[in-house]
C-alpha cells in the first residue's frame, strides 16, 4: 500500500467508525491544555526509564512522573551500586522540576563501559519561591544497566521507522528488538502522528501500549526526527520528552542540533541527520511556522566536521541515517510529499525541490567519506537502491506500519552487524516473520585524520 493511500484510508476509517485512529498519519488532534488537572496517582514514577542519545561518554535517561517532581539517576560501574554517583534532572544552576518528564543526562562516562543505574524522584510541593518542600522520595527498586558506545563496543545496531503509534505493529517490532538485543536502536522518524500534548508524547515514547514496557531501559536509542515528529504543538518542542545532548557535548555553532549524532560502535560509524518537515517552508498550510531549509543547511558544516572526527574517519564502515530518502529511482517520485493537491507554488513535478536540496547538501560529503549505505524511511514500503557510478552509496528504505497481508508496507527491523569482515545488513519483515533480504558491504578506505572536534 502506498504511503499516501495508507494515510487516506486510515482517515476514512477513523471518520467512518467515529473513533480516533492513532495510526492515521494525517489526523490532527484537538489542542489540550498542557496544565489541565491530572488524576492524582499514589505512584510518582509511572514509567520505566528510556535510554536516549547513545554515545561513547554520555547517556540520557528519561522517565515519566505523575506529579511535580525532581528526578535523579544513581549510577555505578558495580552491579551492587557501590560507590554510586547521583545526577539530578536538568543542567547547571537549577534542576528541571516539572510534573511530566524527568530528563537526566549522564556525562563524563567511559567508552564501551557497562554501567548500572537506578531512577528516583522527589515529590515536590511548590507554592512559591520561598515555600517548597519534599513530600516524599520514590526510588524504582530495579537495577538497570547500559553500555556506552566506543571503538571497543559491540558493533550491532537495529533501525525502526514509521511506527506512527500503531501498537499492533510496534509491539511486534519491539518483540524482535528484544530478541536481537542490539547495542543500540536508531528510531528513524515518524514515531508520532500529530501530537498536541506532552501526555501524547509520553504515551508514545515512555508509556507505550506494548508488552515490553521497559523496552528502552537497557537498549539505548538514537532518534532521527521525521516530518510528523515536528507536527503539533507539543512536537514543536520534543526536547521536553526526548532530550537534546548537553551543550558541552556540541560546538556552540551546533547547539540547535541536539539529536544529530556521530557515534562510533566497534568498526561501525553511525551518522544521524534530521530531514525535518517534508513540505516547503513557504507552504501556506503551515503559516510560516517552519524554518526547515535553514535547519538542513546548518547540518552541512556539522556533517563535514563529524566525518573528520578521528573515531569516525577511521571506522571501516560508515552508515548514515535520515528519515526522508535522498534518492528515488523514479525521477517523478515524490519522497518529499510535495503533492500537487497541496497547492504549493514551489512544487516541482519532475523532482521534489526538497529532495534535490538534501541530496546536494549531504550526498557529496557522505560520498567523499566513503559512506557505504544510507538507511531511510518515510515511504512506507521497503526498497533497496544499489549504488551506481553516479551515486556511490546504497540506500535502504524501511517499511511502514501496515500489518495487512498485502503490499510492501510491512514493518521492518533493519539489523546491522559485522560478519566475515563485512558489514552485514539483515532486513527483518515483521509482518510475515521472515528475513526479507540480506545485504553485505565491504570496508571503505579509511583516511588518517588527526583533527578532533566535538560531536
Amino acid at each position: 500500500m502506498k504511503r499516501r493511500d495508507f494515510i487516506k484510508n486510515s482517515a476514512l476509517l477513523a471518520v467512518g467508525t467515529g473513533i480516533c485512529n492513532h495510526a492515521n498519519a494525517e489526523i490532527t488532534q484537538a489542542p489540550q491544555n498542557e496544565f489541565e488537572k491530572k488524576e492524582q496517582s499514589d505512584k510518582l514514577i509511572d514509567s520505566a526509564p528510556m535510554l536516549q542519545n547513545y554515545a561513547d561518554n554520555s547517556m540520557g535517561i528519561a522517565f515519566s512522573v505523575s506529579d511535580m517532581a525532581n528526578g535523579f539517576v544513581t549510577f555505578s560501574e558495580s552491579p551492587d551500586m557501590s560507590n554510586g554517583k547521583t545526577v539530578k534532572c536538568g543542567g547547571y544552576r537549577v534542576t528541571d522540576m516539572n510534573d511530566k518528564v524527568m530528563l537526566v543526562r549522564l556525562t563524563g562516562l567511559k567508552p564501551a563501559t557497562t554501567y548500572y543505574y537506578k531512577i528516583g524522584a522527589d515529590r515536590i510541593s511548590y507554592k512559591g519561591g520561598y515555600n517548597m518542600q519534599i513530600l516524599g522520595t520514590e526510588i524504582d527498586p530495579r537495577i538497570y544497566h547500559f553500555t556506552t558506545a566506543g571503538e571497543e563496543a559491540k558493533p550491532h545496531f537495529c533501525v525502526i521507522n514509521d511506527t506512527h503509534v500503531n501498537w499492533k505493529s510496534f509491539n511486534k517490532i519491539v518483540d524482535k528488538l528484544v530478541e536481537l538485543n542490539p547495542s543500540c536502536v536508531i528510531w528513524n522518524g515518524d514515531a508520532c502522528n500529530v501530537e498536541e500534548t506532552i501526555e501524547a508524547q509520553k504515551r508514545i515514547f515512555l508509556k507505550p501500549e506494548i508488552s515490553h514496557k521497559d523496552y528502552a531501559a537497557e537498549i539505548p536509542y538514537l532518534f532521527c526526527c521525521g516530518n510528523h515528529d515536528s507536527r503539533g504543538l507539543a512536537n514543536r518542542h520534543m526536547e521536553r520528552v526526548w532530550m537534546f545532548r548537553q551543550p558541552e557535548e556540541r560546538l556552540s555553532r551546533d547547539w540547535d542540533l541536539g539529536r544529530n549524532f556521530a557515534v562510533r560502535m566497534g568498526d561501525i560509524a553511525l551518522i544521524g541527520l534530521d530531514t525535518a518537515e517534508d513540505k516547503l517552508d513557504t507552504n501556506p498550510l503551515f503559516a510560516g511556522l517552519f524554518t526547515s531549509a535553514a535547519y538542513r543547511e546548518a547540518q552541512m558544516p556539522w556533517l563535514r566536521d563529524a566525518l573528520q572526527q578521528p573515531e569516525i574517519a577511521s571506522a571501516p564502515y560508515l552508515v548514515a541515517f535520515c528519515h526522508i530518502p535522498l534518492f528515488d529511482p523514479d525521477p517523478k517520485a515524490n519522497p518529499g510529499d510535495l503533492h500537487p493537491a497541496d497547492k504549493d507554488p514551489n512544487y516541482s513535478p519532475d523532482f521534489a525541490s526538497w529532495q534535490r536540496t538534501c541530496a546536494q547538501l549531504w550526498g557529496p560529503l557522505l560520498e567523499e567519506a566513503g559512506c557505504q549505505v544510507i538507511i531511510v524511511a518515510h515511504q512506507h514500503a521497503y526498497r533497496y537502491d544499489a549504488p551506481t557510478e553516479e551515486r556511490k552509496w546504497a540506500q535502504i528504505v524501511g517499511g511502514g506500519p501496515d500489518m495487512q497481508k498485502n503490499g510492501r508496507s510491512y514493518p521492518t527491523v533493519i539489523e546491522g552487524t559485522i560478519s566475515d569482515n563485512q558489514l552485514k545488513i539483515t532486513v527483518h519483515n515483521i509482518r510475515d516473520e521472515k528475513i526479507q533480504e540480506v545485504l553485505t558491504f565491504a570496508p571503505r578506505k579509511v583516511k588518517k585524520n588527526k583533527k578532533k572536534s566535538k560531536k
